[in-house]
């Protein structure tokens, strides 16, 4: 796996504060988190937390909650679900990315540092700017395209075979996790679309509901939008939902070679 980089816009600097815990405490966790406000004017820095695992939930989003409820209110983070379904809380965890909500405590060995996701502006702290990576899937138009009347009265109906194949396309929660840990997205954001929207991408033209197909394929056949993946896999390795989207890409591929045959 390639090693993962902090933020564009990182350079630690600064000296970070230290929070600790009480004296007594048998069982204490330190964490590293990256803290950045672009308001302030100030640089990067790390700050350091030491956190009480006998008063805390077992999961990293737990700790960081507990942080900014107890020692630092000004630590800036996302969240929502808590169950590995809304994709607000993913950041890089020990040189990992991942789901805070579903990263356990216990599986992060020694010091734990927290970065916001890789080769992504930062708005502040652990929040980056999604702007580009939600512009990107718009691009792809997600939403089922046709141009046959609907049936009167009916659904568009699908036989459970085809259903079937979009099973491990579907479940994207668009975390962006994946994206985040492909170099050649790091290198060429601005125009490869990344594994996370090529992968809702195919999850379009594997519906068997859809009849844009060619269309789908004309936006996507270029050497820089599709062809930037290397297929090094990063992207399977850290997807919090256990999908695949570089064999998403690689459907996408021969799609491509079997129109033109």
């Amino acid at each position: 796996m390639a090693e993962f980089t902090l933020p564009k816009n990182s350079k630690i600097r600064g000296k970070g504060a230290v929070h600790k815990v009480p004296a007594g405490a048998a069982r204490v966790k330190a964490f590293k988190v990256y803290r950045y406000d672009p308001d302030s004017g100030e640089n990067p820095r790390y700050d350091r937390f030491e956190i009480n695992l006998d008063e805390c939930g077992p999961m990293v989003l737990d700790a960081l909650i507990k942080m900014k409820s107890e020692q630092d209110a000004s630590l800036t983070f996302r969240r929502s679900c808590r169950e590995g379904i809304c994709g607000s809380c993913s950041m890089n965890i020990n040189g990992k990315n991942g789901l805070a909500c579903t990263t356990a405590i216990e599986d992060c060995k020694g010091e734990v540092q927290i970065t916001p996701l890789p080769h992504m502006d930062v708005i502040k702290d652990l929040v980056p700017d999604f702007s580009h990576f939600y512009a990107q899937y718009s691009s792809i138009q997600p939403w089922l395209k046709t141009v046959t009347p609907p049936p009167s009265g009916k659904e568009r109906l699908q036989s459970p075979d085809d259903r079937a194949k979009l099973d491990g396309l579907y479940e994207c929660i668009l975390c962006a996790c994946c994206s985040t840990s492909c170099p050649s997205y790091w290198w060429n954001s601005d125009k490869f679309l990344g594994p996370a929207i090529l992968l809702q991408a195919y999850r379009w033209l594997a519906d068997s509901r859809d009849e844009m197909t060619g269309e789908r394929l004309d936006e996507l056949e270029d050497p820089f939008r599709l062809y930037r993946c290397h297929t090094i896999m990063n992207c399977a390795n850290v997807c919090p939902k256990g999908l695949n989207p570089a064999r998403a890409i690689g459907e996408i591929k021969k799609m491509v070679v079997e129109r033109q045959l």
